[in-house]
């Protein structure tokens, strides 16, 4: 019996251990963990799959032994995990299931694929596993150079990665470098009409699609315009000389690179051409990025792939063509520049065809981390991917009901006189505004980072915020994470390690005659972030500021500078090299406003406005605009798409300089004929129709703000009042004042709802394959379809019509029927825009700041052709009570079948809340069409918080 009871033992021991043996993943807490031995073609790596929540995964693989233990700068700190999932095991796969998900791993070769519960493939990694970590060290610090690659569909669509310039919408096929830059807003999100989403967990910069480097025009065979190989003839022309010689590259893309310039040249007032003939050495599609300031247009075979193109001087931007090209076929090319400034930059280069299927894969690298890191986020809907998102990264915050209102700002006023006197103005005329802007350089020219006030422009700070705060309305104050080397706070942060000090040992200046030296504070530093707060609170915000302006947080310590010698300037890091942690200074830096004005001031609403941006931004009631822009027609376009791939990034809260920050000298010189003259010259033309098209678009934006170089961008600066510019501009500020209830509704559920206020067509009609494409036209909350007019002298526009129950003009209440394209008018005074059927617009009194009147009655337009709901979302609009339940929610629906409209039972209540109120209920139908007029009576309802029910 002794014996059997030993032979037993040994036989559960090699059962057990057999079990073990076979077993080729490990459970840990809320997730597994997977070996991978490795071939030839595969690294041996581990890989590990945690689950957030049903529809979140997260996946992290590592060629090292172990998975880094540091501290993702873009999650939650208290980001949670469940445990809530079943793993089982086949010969080749582990597979990882939830409710919504399965997740299913390669033994062999370590790929993922993610399927929904009817195991519909939703993505894959591609064959083999797609991952690639190739070894870098920088600065004494180790990681890797990572990449994956996912397998894509074919009728697949990618939107996000944050705000780009140069004008794409649908990213698939495409290629985007992720670096921030000004005007540049780099978000490692990508959203898919797949409906899922990858969040990338990476600071460095990183590509998605090709990572190659755009190559040199040397890599075609190039003629001169004798027809001679070896380069393009380039011929440099001033009033003074001409210079011609053989280029066989185009590249003066920064400080260094100038230099090449032919020497003794001024390029202040010149023309370059060059031209001669390109052949390409293989077949298929070049996709070329042209880098330009000044005045450019570029000519393949005698055609323009570049229409004139025009940016400031010193701040240049990118533009991407393709060209499909035959191999050893000659065609003449052509590029001319007029520079606009002695120092300017352009460069043309070009990445050589790649198959079409690798190209239209998802792919995303990264030059440093330690491993790869990313979220996987599946939804029903793209809303309910950003949700995801905002559970991984943060909530977004109900921003402060008055930054719904109208901003003015200029490119600085000079004197506390001015901004006042401004100020005064609008209240003078009554135009609505809510917030004043005092941008850069109101301290002592040789104190920047001082954070004081030139006492003889700036006598009284304190008076000058009060007396606006007397006017009703609020101010923001323009502060940089930048210092001079002579200030008290530079030495401050300097003695602890805290600045970066590049800058300051190579005795860079920066523009302010006669020249300054200084440098920008580490925000990756935990104390350098809280001293950065405390002394804007010894210094600002005792004054009673409102708001933040976190300007050139990219961080800009230079402008046009090559890439290595940024990361020179803005490095090292607290953190570690600043290759590694080079996408996330906004982010850090909006942490310190944040967390700094919540610890002295916590039920005050915190309003930051950032020039960068990054991943979790949304979290610290964060808005981004798009920077420096150019004030051309072309620039208007490019940020309807920048704004709408930003806000499918999942961070909310965007805007844009309305009219553009860096102006065109011919409106410079416009403006002034104008002054001399009073006749209304043909560019100040131009120029006014410019704003008035820009400040409707504006109107239909997340935040609605004005701001740039002269000529000055208050309406009553730009055109005269019996002007139509100024009559539009009046009206949709008005307008937009009126919408109060339902935007600042809009505002509520972002943060209820995960909501997106700027939303693109795919994201509320998904299954319609025409709005794919479609970048210049998105819905403004539930109802409104807006469609910018961006050509000048255009007076109407192209638009498609998604496919719903249909569509009715703002304006005129006229019906359109859905899923076709119509020509539609578009007038001066107008932009086009519709409402969809099922919607229901609450409109508020008509007021000139946003608390003047509570909106104790309401103008509740109903659109019929199918259900619709809306919700009335309103709180004590300053402070963070709604975190702790105090809001009121009313909701609205109506049935189409019964035309009836249900005002439901109020939930929840705050201090100051109307107990009672009335709608004025206007019913607009196919056959019945209603103009937008708040002058119409429609069926009045007395409100008292119970559900009433209306029979339309």
């Amino acid at each position: 019996m002794k014996n059997l009871y030993y032979i037993i033992i040994f036989i559960s021991f090699v059962i057990f251990s057999s079990s073990c043996a076979s077993k080729s993943f490990q459970r840990v807490e809320n997730g597994i963990v997977l070996s991978i031995k490795g071939k030839d073609s595969i690294p041996a790596q581990k890989i590990k799959i945690q689950v957030v929540n049903d529809k979140v995964v997260h996946v992290q693989a590592t060629a090292d032994k172990d998975f880094s233990q540091e501290k993702s700068l873009i999650t939650v700190s208290n980001l949670q995990y469940t445990d809530k999932f079943k793993v089982s095991e086949t010969d080749k796969e582990v597979v990882l299931s939830t409710d919504s998900l399965t997740v299913t791993i390669n033994k062999s070769t370590g790929e993922i694929a993610f399927f929904d519960k009817q195991n519909k493939p939703i993505l894959l990694e591609n064959k083999g596993g797609g991952k690639t970590f190739t070894p870098i060290e920088v600065e004494g610090t180790k990681g890797y150079t990572l990449r994956q690659i996912f397998e894509s569909q074919n009728d697949e669509a990618f939107y996000g990665l944050g705000q780009h310039q140069s004008d794409e919408f649908n990213y698939k096929g495409k290629n985007e470098s992720l670096f921030q830059y000004n005007t540049k807003v780099s978000v490692p999100m990508i959203v898919s009409t797949k409906n899922y989403g990858i969040l990338w967990d990476n600071y460095s910069l990183s590509k998605f699609g090709d990572i190659r480097d755009y190559g040199q025009l040397s890599q075609f065979k190039l003629y001169d315009k004798t027809g001679k190989e070896g380069g393009l003839t380039a011929t440099y022309a001033n009033k003074e000389k001409t210079i011609s010689r053989i280029e066989s590259a185009i590249d003066y893309e920064n400080l260094s690179l100038i230099k090449n310039f032919p020497e003794n040249f001024d390029l202040s007032d010149a023309t370059v051409v060059w031209e001669g003939q390109i052949e390409s050495p293989e077949s298929g599609i070049y996709r070329f990025l042209l880098h330009y300031a000044g005045y450019t247009k570029v000519f393949l075979n005698n055609e323009p792939v570049v229409k004139e193109r025009w940016r400031a001087a010193w701040n240049p931007n990118d533009y991407k063509f393709s060209y499909n090209f035959t191999a050893g076929q000659k065609m003449p090319i052509r590029i001319e520049w007029k520079p606009d400034g002695n120092v300017s930059y352009l460069s043309l280069k070009a990445l050589s065809p790649v198959d079409d299927a690798e190209q239209k894969k998802l792919s995303l690298w990264s030059e440093m981390g330690n491993e790869i890191n990313y979220f996987f986020i599946y939804g029903k809907n793209m809303d309910d991917v950003i949700s995801g998102y905002r559970t991984i990264t943060g909530k977004s915050q109900v921003m402060p009901q008055w930054a719904m209102g109208f901003w003015q700002s200029r490119e600085r006023y000079k004197t506390q006189h001015e901004l006042l006197e401004t100020l005064a103005k609008f209240r003078e005329k009554q135009i609505p505004i809510d917030n004043i802007v005092q941008d850069w350089s109101y301290w002592p020219v040789d104190a920047w980072g001082s954070h004081d006030f030139d006492k003889q422009r700036f006598p009284d700070p304190k008076g000058m915020v009060d007396s606006v705060h007397a006017m009703n309305a609020k101010i923001m104050i323009s502060v940089w994470p930048k210092f001079y080397i002579t200030t008290e706070h530079y030495k401050q942060f300097d003695e602890h390690g805290w600045m970066y000090r590049q800058a300051v040992k190579d005795s860079i200046r920066d523009w302010i005659y006669p020249g300054y030296i200084g440098s920008f504070y580490d925000a990756y530093a935990e104390g350098a972030r809280k001293l950065f707060w405390k002394q804007l609170e010894q210094k600002l915000y005792p004054l009673g500021f409102d708001a933040w302006w976190m300007d050139a947080s990219e961080p800009n310590i230079q402008d046009n500078t090559d890439m290595n010698y940024r990361k020179k300037l803005c490095g090292p890091t607290a953190l570690g090299p600043s290759t590694k942690y080079f996408n996330a200074y906004a982010l850090m830096n909006a942490e310190a406003i944040y967390d700094g004005q919540r610890g002295v001031d916590p039920n005050r609403r915190v309003f930051l406005l950032t020039r960068s941006g990054f991943a979790g931004l949304q979290r610290y009631s964060t808005a981004v605009w798009s920077g420096d822009i150019g004030t051309r027609w072309e620039d208007m376009k490019a940020q309807i798409s920048a704004g709408l791939n930003f806000s499918l990034s999942g961070i909310p809260y965007w805007t844009m300089d309305i009219g553009g920050f860096s102006v065109e000298k011919r409106y410079e010189n416009g403006q002034r004929i104008f002054d001399k003259t009073g006749i209304e010259n043909a560019d100040l033309k131009e120029w006014r129709e410019l704003n008035t098209r820009w400040y409707q678009f504006g109107a239909f934006v997340p935040l609605f703000r004005a701001h740039g170089q002269f000529p000055f961008r208050e309406p009553f600066n730009i055109a005269p009042e019996d002007h139509p510019a100024y009559k539009s501009i009046l009206y949709y500020d008005r307008l937009r004042y009126r919408l109060m209830p339902y935007i600042y509704s809009l505002a509520g559920m972002t943060f209820f709802n995960d909501y997106t206020i700027m939303r693109a067509l795919v994201m509320d009609f998904t299954d319609d394959a025409n709005v794919t494409n479609i970048g210049d036209q998105y819905m403004f909350g539930t109802a409104f379809m807006a469609c910018p007019v961006y050509e000048y002298g255009a007076r109407t526009r192209k638009v498609y019509f998604p496919n719903c129950a249909g569509w009715y003009d703002l304006y005129s209440g006229t019906f359109i029927d859905a899923k076709q394209w119509k020509t539609v008018d578009a007038p001066y005074e107008r932009m086009p825009i519709f409402v969809r059927a099922g919607s229901i617009v609450p409109f508020g009194p008509e007021i000139e700041y946003y608390n003047q009147k509570l909106p104790d009655e309401i103008t509740l337009y109903v659109y019929d052709g199918q259900n619709g709901s809306f919700t009335l979302y309103e709180d004590e609009a300053v402070n963070y009570n709604y975190e702790k339940g105090k809001f009121s929610m009313i909701p609205f629906s109506f049935d189409n079948s019964t035309k009836t409209l249900t005002i439901g039972e109020r939930k929840g209540s705050y201090d100051g809340m109307l107990q009672n109120r009335k709608f004025n209920v206007i019913f607009v139908q196919q056959n019945s069409p209603k103009p937008l007029d708040f002058e119409t009576k429609g069926i009045e309802v007395k409100y008292t918080g119970e559900k009433v029910t209306i029979k339309l």
